[in-house]
C-alpha cells in the first residue's frame, strides 16, 4: 500500500467515524423541561427527575433530557404554556390556573368543596375530569399529566382559625383566583404575592398568614412565621386545590418515531399523574409533622363550621357556572360532574 493509499484509506476511516457519530447523535432526542421552582423542590427531584430517568431508560438512550429548574430558559410562570406551545421548551410544569380564562373547563377541578383534600385522589381526579372534559381546553400541547397539588391549608401567624367567622378580615395570601374567590366569600382579603414574599410578608404583619398546601409552608419558610393550620377532615372536599399541568409541544411529539412516542406515553398519563400525586402527599405528610414536631398547632374545622364555609362559597360556583355558560359551555355539568368524580375518588380515613 503505497502512502497515497494509506492516506485515503486514513480519510476514509475517519469519514466513516465521524458519520457514526452524527448517526449515533441523530439517534438521541433532546427534551428541554422548564419549570418555574428550584432544583430543590420535590417536583425537581422527585418527579422531572425520574420521569426523565424512566424515558432515557425505556428507549435505551434515544430520549435524553435538560431540565431547566426555576425559569432557567427565562420567562415567568404564566408563560410556560406558550414557551412550550412555541417550542422554547419541549415539556413544561406550570398550572392552568396561571392563565385565567385560557383553559376554561379546567377551572372548574377549582371549585371549592369539589375533591378529595389528598394529592393521590385529588389527582386521580383531576385526570378523570380532564380525559372526559377537559381536553379542548389542550387542543394546541400533549397532555402529558394533570395533578393536583393538593388541599390548600389557612395558616396564620396570631390568630387561630377555628369558625368560619374566624376568617372575616383576615388578610390572606392566596395562590389562585378561585381562592381568592373562596376566601371573599368567607368575608376574608385575599392578597396576591409570589409565595417567596409571602413569609416576609407575614413577619411584617403586612398579611395575617397563607392559603398554601402543607408540603409548600416548610420550603418557603411559612411554617417558621405561622402558628396556627387549620384543615378540613381527610373525609370531607377540601376548600380548594390548584391543577398542575404537564405539558410537552405537540410539534414535538409527533417528530417522535413510534417507538419514543410509545416511552413517552408509557410514562405519562395516569402513571405520570400518580407519582406527582403521590410525591405531594409525601411532601404534605413529612411538612405536617415537621410543624407538628416543632410546636405548630393543627386544626381541624368542626363539621358546623364546614358546612357554614360550604354554603357561603356556593356563590362561587353559582357565578362560575354562569360565566362558563356565557363562554357556550355547560357550565352546571360541568360543575355537577367535577363534584360527582370528586365523591368517586373520596377515600374515607
Amino acid at each position: 500500500m503505497n502512502i497515497y493509499t494509506k492516506k485515503l484509506a486514513t480519510v476514509s476511516t475517519m469519514m466513516a467515524l465521524a458519520l457514526g457519530s452524527s448517526a449515533l447523535q441523530a439517534q438521541t432526542v433532546i427534551i428541554k423541561f422548564s419549570h418555574f421552582l428550584g432544583s430543590n423542590h420535590n417536583f425537581h427531584t422527585l418527579v422531572a427527575q425520574p420521569w426523565c430517568a424512566a424515558i432515557e431508560k425505556d428507549s435505551g438512550g434515544k430520549l435524553k433530557c435538560q431540565i431547566y429548574p426555576a425559569l432557567q430558559l427565562g420567562g415567568t410562570p404564566p408563560q410556560l404554556a406558550d414557551q412550550v406551545k412555541n417550542g422554547v421548551a419541549d415539556v413544561v410544569w406550570t398550572s392552568p390556573s396561571y392563565s385565567t380564562g385560557r383553559f376554561p373547563r379546567t377551572e372548574a377541578l377549582e371549585l371549592p368543596f369539589t375533591l378529595p383534600p389528598d394529592g393521590l385522589a385529588g389527582s386521580r381526579a383531576m385526570w378523570e375530569y380532564t380525559q372526559k372534559f377537559g381536553m379542548e381546553d389542550f387542543k394546541d400541547f400533549k397532555v402529558l399529566a394533570i395533578f393536583s397539588a393538593s388541599n390548600v391549608v389557612i395558616s396564620t401567624a396570631n390568630k387561630p382559625v377555628l369558625t368560619a367567622q374566624d376568617l372575616k378580615g383576615l388578610k390572606l395570601r392566596s395562590p389562585s383566583r378561585f381562592t381568592s374567590l373562596f376566601l371573599s366569600s368567607q368575608g376574608g382579603t385575599p392578597v396576591n404575592m409570589p409565595i417567596a414574599q409571602v413569609t416576609e410578608g407575614i413577619s411584617k404583619g403586612v398579611i395575617d398568614g397563607a392559603m398554601a398546601p402543607w408540603e409548600v409552608l416548610p420550603a418557603t419558610k411559612v411554617d417558621e412565621v405561622t402558628k396556627f393550620h387549620m384543615e378540613g377532615d381527610a373525609n370531607q372536599p377540601g376548600f380548594s386545590q390548584t391543577p398542575m399541568a404537564v405539558l410537552m409541544n405537540k410539534a414535538k411529539y409527533e417528530s417522535l418515531t413510534p417507538e419514543l412516542k410509545a416511552v413517552i406515553d408509557k410514562n405519562s398519563g395516569l402513571t405520570l399523574v400518580e407519582m406527582a400525586g403521590k410525591v405531594w402527599d409525601q411532601g404534605n405528610s413529612d411538612a405536617r409533622k415537621k410543624m407538628t414536631a416543632q410546636g405548630n398547632k393543627v386544626l381541624i374545622i368542626k363539621d358546623v363550621d364546614y358546612n357554614a364555609m360550604k354554603v357561603a362559597s356556593k356563590s362561587v360556583e353559582i357565578d362560575w357556572v354562569k360565566q362558563a355558560t356565557a363562554r357556550g359551555l355547560d357550565g352546571a355539568k360541568l360543575a355537577a360532574e367535577v363534584h360527582a368524580i370528586g365523591k368517586k375518588y373520596l377515600v374515607k380515613k
